[in-house]
């Protein structure tokens, strides 16, 4: 028994031997310098932007109120008479948002929902490729359909006063939720198939439809994943630039009425970026200020999606 724990000993320390003898190895040296030179190019831009962004906002604060610009209900900052109320930006852009999200996140679930509970291998393979390739077209495309097509039927459809504008924010939302049923669609049927087939074969045994199964066990089962989806498909939609432009209009309003006309906070930017502002003054900080605030709303939605991912996901074995 001796002899053998000293054999075991002298074959551990041979081997240890025979591994500091061998070569440095220099190729995964350079391959983990290569990621943290990305993860420091990545983190070093993301620095980069939040000091571009609000460096000139905190310069513009220092001569418009921060209580005036946030709860004003007048944005006319090119004006002679200048006035920096942002409410009518968020308002349109809050509006835009809401319509594309009543039009995107049902049908986007409900896509996700028959592509990967109903959908035959075959007609999944078909079906979502489709459906991604609503992703790929730029959305300036989605802006003259919106403008030069969709604007019309809705001017056909509905009749009377209630005729809406050439420049109406009804067109851009809805336009804007086909754009991101893409993304929530996509993204939650990604969720729905890492759900175990565990789950869903206990279900069938006990006698549940696939109706029951989908609803009451799959969807609850991938609901971080769904919830993310939301929140990503909701972060595009306030960030989208080209279909409110083109098709919302650039002219502020307090009204609540979709066949209106509304600036969104991203038109504003694109608007004014490409005018004839002098740089440095007072109205071309709007743009910062109007990005910096644009700034804290996604970036609380990306907070808020994960913090509902770490609170509802669901780990397997």
């Amino acid at each position: 028994m001796t002899q053998v724990v000293v054999d075991r000993h002298a074959a551990a320390a041979g081997t240890e031997g025979f591994l500091r003898q061998q070569r440095p190895r220099h190729a995964e040296r350079v391959v983990k310098a290569v990621l943290f030179l990305a993860a420091l190019v990545s983190v070093a831009t993301t620095v980069g932007i939040v000091v571009s962004l609000f460096y000139p906002a905190a310069q513009f604060f220092s001569a418009v109120p921060l209580k005036q610009f946030l709860f004003g209900t007048t944005w006319s900052p090119t004006f002679n008479d200048p006035q920096f109320g942002v409410v009518p930006l968020v308002l349109g852009t809050l509006l835009a948002t809401l319509i594309a999200s009543i039009v995107a996140l049902p049908l986007g679930l409900g896509s996700a929902i028959y592509l990967s509970e109903y959908a035959h291998p075959k007609a999944r393979s078909v079906l979502k490729p489709t459906l991604e390739v609503l992703a790929g077209i730029p959305t300036v495309i989605y802006g003259f359909f919106a403008l030069t097509f969709f604007t019309p039927v809705l001017r056909w459809i509905i009749p009377g006063d209630e005729i809406p504008t050439i420049y109406n924010t009804l067109s851009a939302g809805l336009i804007m939720g086909v754009m991101i049923i893409p993304t929530v669609a996509s993204l939650s049927e990604d969720a729905m198939a890492a759900v175990p087939q565990g789950l869903r074969a206990g279900a069938f045994a006990l006698g549940s439809s696939r109706r029951q199964v989908s609803t009451g066990v799959v969807v609850p089962a991938a609901l971080s994943g769904i919830a993310a989806a939301f929140i990503l498909g909701i972060s595009r939609a306030i960030g989208e630039t080209m279909i409110v432009v083109l098709a919302a209009g650039l002219q502020p309003n307090m009204s609540l009425n979709p066949l209106q006309f509304h600036e969104t906070m991203t038109a504003f930017i694109a608007s004014t970026a490409g005018g004839d502002i002098a740089t440095g003054t007072t109205i071309y900080k709007t743009i910062f200020a109007v990005g910096a605030l644009l700034f804290v709303f996604t970036f609380v939605m990306n907070m808020l999606s994960i913090r509902l991912v770490r609170k509802y996901r669901e780990v397997y074995e």
